[in-house]
């Protein structure tokens, strides 16, 4: 278990304040931000690279930042992306003025809302890149790279690509030598216990004694398949025969490979298991090149390893042997260049937007609306173990916790903000995506918001308008996720929501009835998708695993709707 904490909640934070106190000579904290820059701020004319994720991998990603690496790092909660906001500020600090490419583990809540942040930074001029790993082969067959997940191979792809900045290289450059190391990188891993958050008296999962787990992935989430215990040189065997079954046609042979512990399996243990790894490869006419064993991206304190091989050419090679210093990883006699000064970016003017007066009829309902959301914080807080261990069955068990870090701060931001409903609802929205951030963080966010957005501040919210602005809201955030029916998503239950929601308007049901109606629709759809197969997100590698149970997320929606149903059908919400 994590031993060392105080408010669980307060984790991160209390790392990232340590950390900035540990390695001033590498990294200073960017203000009122999750992340971190290089210390002096960015290199003047270098392209930048920003790396992101949730925390609990460290030395990924805050522990690399430094010469020869990483420019920037903005970490998320526990195994949870961090907000738009947070990665829009830690880019904003990091850009040195020759671009930016942000990168990252190939993860449905990182990649939302780093597309989010990066649509930001173009606005201000700021031309940027996105850069996503996929080299878990157990996540996703050969032929659909782009759905496989980020493990640890994402460290030898992150160096590659910092060595390719720091060499000078030009913004399209620095993206083609990362992309062709994602390519060109295979990660496979085993688990022998699951890793366990702070102030849990549980881990997320267990392996059976006498068993492992093949297949796991770096946020807690169990392997995708298990196998009887098995000596060191058979584990190496396995490991390295389902890689090296990957191995690219006409490749040279050469290349960088990583023996990685997750937190928990001491290095003896690894240099045992190097000691076979190397063999085998070594038979297999793989010429190894400034090989790594350690622990480079971790998962708490998960009990496991994972082998990645980067087949390098002649260019991708230079990179990764180039010299680096950072907090977690030096390499030869690094040299930084020199440092720039802060220049001012174009920030978009929203005034006119946040200057409109509300109505009467926007401001009274504004106050039944923050009575909803703090309806819906209250569901959460009493549901949240609930939504916590239906998450742990085929993901990280965070889902709970987000949200309620999320619900907190939405109830808090509406209830500080004065206004009409879209300035209450839009306020409530941007605090829910800061601060819960991963998937459910950005998608609540986006919800809220449109929902605002649909009802402004000067119409009166009748309730044909409350349903036409959830539809609305509904297929934007749709276009938005490119989820689907069916996927096993928060939208499962959301789509019946205001399919009913609509219908029971439309026939002249008051708002309160209608929503009421709507929302027994949204939890028995939840329930439903217990039979759903996962198509897409953490879930989707562990498919079977979550066959019987509910989507965490459709249920966290059914139960939402419900709590807010009873705001709405109060005698006081007229």
């Amino acid at each position: 278990m994590t031993h060392v904490h105080n408010d669980p909640a307060d984790f991160k934070t209390d790392v990232l304040r340590g950390f900035a106190l540990a390695y001033p000579a590498y990294v200073e904290r960017v203000a009122e931000a999750s992340g971190f820059v290089r210390a002096g701020g960015p290199v003047d004319g270098k392209v930048s690279l920003l790396l992101g994720g949730g925390s609990g991998h460290y030395p990924s990603y805050s522990g690399v930042v430094g010469t020869g690496f990483a420019d920037a790092a903005v970490l998320g909660d526990l195994f949870a992306s961090p907000s738009a906001e947070q990665a829009y500020r830690v880019g904003r600090a990091a850009e040195g003025g020759a671009g930016l490419i942000i990168a990252f583990g190939n993860y449905a809540g990182d990649r939302l809302n780093f597309a989010v942040a990066a649509d930001r930074l173009r606005a201000e001029g700021i031309d940027t890149r996105i850069v996503y790993v996929t080299d878990d082969i157990a996540s996703g067959p050969a032929d659909q790279q782009d759905l496989r997940r980020g493990i640890a191979g994402t460290f030898t792809v992150y160096k590659i690509a910092g060595a390719a900045a720091e060499a000078g290289l030009d913004l399209d450059e620095v993206e083609r030598v990362m992309r062709a190391a994602n390519a060109a990188t295979y990660s496979f891993g085993v688990a022998f216990e699951g890793c366990t958050m702070p102030g849990a008296d549980e881990p997320l999962f267990h392996v059976e004694p006498g068993s492992m787990d093949f297949g796991l992935g770096i946020h807690g989430e169990p392997g995708i398949s298990s196998a009887p215990w098995m000596p060191a040189h058979e584990l190496a065997a396995t490991l390295v025969e389902t890689v090296l079954a990957e191995r690219p046609e006409g490749v040279s042979g050469r290349a960088a490979v990583l023996l990685n512990g997750l937190g928990a399996t001491k290095w003896e243990e690894l240099f045992v298991l190097w000691g076979e790894v190397a063999t085998l490869l070594g038979d297999a006419d793989v010429e190894l090149v400034a090989p790594e064993v350690g622990e480079l991206v971790t998962s708490l304190d998960m009990a496991g390893c994972s082998l990645s091989v980067t087949w390098l050419d002649s260019e991708l090679e230079g990179y990764w042997v180039a010299p680096a210093s950072t907090p977690a990883f030096r390499r030869g006699d690094a040299v930084a260049r020199q440092r720039s000064t802060p220049r001012e970016r174009k920030v978009p003017d929203t005034s006119a937007a946040d200057a409109e007066e509300a109505s009467d009829a926007s401001l009274a309902a504004a106050v039944v609306v923050k009575r909803a959301v703090a309806a819906l914080r209250d569901t959460v807080e009493q549901h949240k173990e609930h939504l916590g261990q239906l998450d742990a069955v085929a993901g990280d068990g965070d889902h709970g916790i987000g949200m309620s870090r999320g619900a907190t701060a939405a109830a808090e931001a509406a209830e500080a903000t004065e206004g009409g409903v879209q300035t209450v609802l839009s306020a409530a929205g941007a605090a829910f995506g800061d601060r819960a951030g991963g998937t459910s963080g950005i998608l609540w966010g986006v919800l809220l918001d449109g929902v605002g957005q649909g009802l402004g501040n000067t119409e009166e919210p009748t309730a044909e308008r409350v349903a036409a602005s959830v539809q609305q809201a509904v297929e934007k955030l749709q276009t938005f996720s490119k989820a689907e029916r069916g996927d096993k998503t928060m939208l499962d239950a959301l789509f019946p929501f205001v399919e009913t929601l609509t219908a029971e308007t439309g026939a002249g049901q008051p708002l309160g009835a209608a929503w009421n109606k709507a929302a027994e629709a949204a939890v028995a759809a939840a329930e439903s998708t217990a039979e759903l197969t996962p198509k897409i997100g953490r879930a989707r590698p562990l498919a079977e695993r979550s066959v019987g149970t509910p989507d965490p997320g459709a249920v966290s929606l059914g139960l939402i709707v419900t709590a807010v149903g009873e705001v709405l059908a109060s005698p006081d919400a007229d």
